[in-house]
């Protein structure tokens, strides 16, 4: 049963049919009758292609792609601010809470965002089945090692917001799916391997881990690949790599080592030192996609070790530093219901009170959001959805002092407003086009953050019974477009309850990270080609896609696509993770100096985001805030011009 060409509205499937009007479809569905009766569109209820959705990026490429000349001259002015903030997703909405922290509540704040929704890549997922709500997260999934790497302004942020790490971590039942007897898995595809096979019982740990090493009901290592349906060689191979302490580079010092880490990749590791087959190699191919954005034959050792790949135990390598060591041994268990979608939420109603009720991190997962206040003239701050900044220029204000004047497109029209300070709080590749005074080397410093695509899938299926039938929660697939298949993480957290029972519908959580492997592309042109691959499939190709790998991995256990898939949501994100510097295409020093030059203000303009620290993470995201706002700050107080 094809759910092409329809919409899932709180999970209830409604046929569009010409001249009925949003609203009506959205009385319609049950659940939705109240909301609909506040706002027109409930976001995180629509399904279909989410993430960067139709209508949220085709201003933007007008001016960045096609070299469209708006004309921005004569149109009237509509509002004034005291800043006005580009981008509200976690780092917009951490510089307007800090610059209402630091300059005083009474500041007037718009935010402008080009999505259908706040949040940016921290968007929540909701759907309504018959066994009630399900809450997933579209993008930005958890915090990250929040005791160790988090700075005191994160942390900060966080308590202000009531957010209390040990309650957020006990809600999160480590030991649910490990009680049930399941275990991590491998999906071999028939179109890689000749076979569909589930190789249940995978022993090893992941970087950043929500399962408690001890509680991984992993099998005995030559059980495990004893299993997988490759030569006889090659799973000997293997096992010889996973367990006996080699040194692949004897004959090096230690710094010597410690370099052709950083300068080779892994895959080069996997052929060249250790002598594994193509097809053997290919068993690794994709166990770096979901952290790093990029296939191993793009990944460099150090970040391969840092990603808990085996191999280099026997090497006499540099200890990890602590950052590094405690990405990998942190539970990774700091997890909303609806991903870091609960921060952005509890963000948007301490600034925006009337939004919805509540002030804890607990009651925020459940409760409801009239959107229709969340952009009124009459509060302090404003947030304005569907609307793409086209341009940002510092201008003369009536007191002599200098100001922003923003312009930006929203359904088809130009509008602009002025703002004593502005932030560029979106994707950092932008603000070149968008700020035409910044001299050429600080643009050609921002060009070089090419963001990566990835797809974050959201399957709601009418039980997982099929998973338990297989004895997994989680699977890995080497070389079938998802690499990562997994049961929902098990959180309880303000009433919202997980799945307990596997004949209630569970919400799959899925990645797709678009890579070329044996290219030889660098990690940015692998990343602007997948970026175009993306954009260039409609719903229906994701959803094939989607339906063939679940069926060939589950089908043997009793799923069928055409019955057992209640709902899809893609959340595509052609603009996904930011840049790291990756040693294998980047010299580190020059990446240095680039990351600082593209953050510099340009008058009355500072640049915020994850982007403008090349760093992916929530916590970076704030920190980049605080920075972007305390410039502001130094200029308020300075009276700067």
């Amino acid at each position: 049963m094809s759910i092409t060409r329809r919409d899932f509205l709180n999970g209830v499937a409604i046929t569009i049919a010409a001249g009925v009007a949003p609203i009506k479809l959205l009385q319609a569905a049950e659940g939705g009758t109240a909301l609909a009766e506040k706002t027109l569109v409930y976001p995180p209820a629509l399904t279909g292609l989410r993430g960067n959705h139709p209508g949220s990026f085709e201003p933007a490429h007008s001016i960045a792609r096609d070299g469209k000349q708006y004309d921005f001259a004569n149109i009237p002015l509509e509002g004034e601010y005291d800043l006005v903030i580009v981008g509200a997703g976690i780092s917009g909405l951490a510089a307007a809470c800090f610059y209402q922290q630091l300059l005083g509540a009474d500041k007037k704040i718009l935010l402008l965002d080009n999505h259908d929704d706040f949040g940016g890549h921290a968007k929540r997922n909701e759907f309504t089945t018959p066994d009630g709500l399900r809450l997933g997260y579209g993008g930005s999934e958890s915090l990250q090692s929040p005791r160790s790497v988090y700075s005191p302004v994160a942390l900060g942020l966080l308590k202000a917001l009531e957010v209390n790490i040990d309650e957020l971590a006990k809600g999160f039942q480590q030991t649910f799916y490990p009680d049930l007897g399941l275990s991590r898995g491998v999906y071999f595809d028939e179109k890689h391997f000749g076979v569909n096979k589930v190789v249940s019982g995978d022993p090893g740990h992941n970087v950043a881990d929500d399962i408690p090493r001890d509680r991984l009901n992993g099998r005995p290592l030559a059980e495990f690949i004893g299993d997988f349906p490759l030569d006889e060689s090659d799973k000997a191979a293997l096992l010889a790599l996973h367990e006996e302490k080699t040194d692949y580079l004897s004959g090096m010092t230690q710094a010597e080592k410690d370099l052709w880490m950083t300068r080779n990749s892994y895959t080069t590791f996997l052929r060249d030192k250790v002598g594994l087959s193509e097809r053997a190699i290919t068993y690794f191919q994709q166990r770096t996609n979901d952290f790093q954005a990029v296939g191993i034959d793009a990944t460099a050792c150090a970040d391969a070790r840092l990603c808990a790949l085996p191999g280099f135990g026997g090497m006499n390598l540099t200890p990890l530093d602590a950052e590094e060591q405690a990405e990998l041994d942190d539970p990774y268990i700091f997890h909303f219901p609806d991903g870091n979608a609960g921060l952005t939420r509890l963000m948007v109603r301490k600034l925006i009170p009337q939004v919805a009720p509540g002030h804890t991190m607990q009651d925020v997962v459940l409760a409801k959001f009239d959107y229709s206040k969340l952009d009124l003239p009459e509060h302090k701050v404003q947030l304005r959805l569907g609307s793409t900044a086209l341009q940002a220029k510092n201008v003369p204000l009536k007191d002599g002092k200098q100001g922003v004047d923003v312009t930006y497109i929203k359904e088809g029209k130009l509008h602009r407003v002025r703002a004593r300070q502005s932030i560029m709080a979106g994707y950092n590749m932008m603000i070149p086009y968008m700020v035409p005074e910044m001299a050429e080397p600080q643009k050609e410093a921002l060009r070089q953050n090419v963001k990566a695509p990835l797809v974050y899938t959201k399957v709601v299926i009418k039980n997982w019974q099929s998973f338990v039938k297989l004895g997994v929660h989680e699977v890995y697939s080497p070389a079938a477009p998802y690499s990562r298949v997994k049961l929902d993480y098990p959180v309880n957290l303000g009433g919202y309850e997980h799945p307990k029972n596997p004949d209630q519908p569970m919400c799959l959580h899925m990645v797709y990270v678009p890579t070329l492997p044996g290219s030889g592309l660098s990690a940015r042109e692998q990343s602007r080609k997948g970026r175009a691959m993306i954009l260039g499939m409609p719903f229906e190709q994701h959803e094939q896609m989607i339906r063939e790998q679940l069926q060939g991995m589950l089908g043997g256990a009793g799923f069928n696509h055409e019955q057992d898939i209640l709902a899809i949501t893609v959340n595509r994100w052609s603009h996904g993770y930011s840049y790291i510097t990756n040693t294998l295409f980047d010299d580190e020093e020059q990446c240095d100096k680039w990351i600082e030059l593209g953050r510099q203000p340009v008058g009355n303009i500072t640049i915020a985001n994850s982007d403008s620290d090349w760093s992916p993470y929530a916590h970076s995201a704030i920190d980049q805030a605080w920075r972007a706002v305390n410039e502001l700050v130094a200029m308020h107080k300075g009276g700067a011009k």
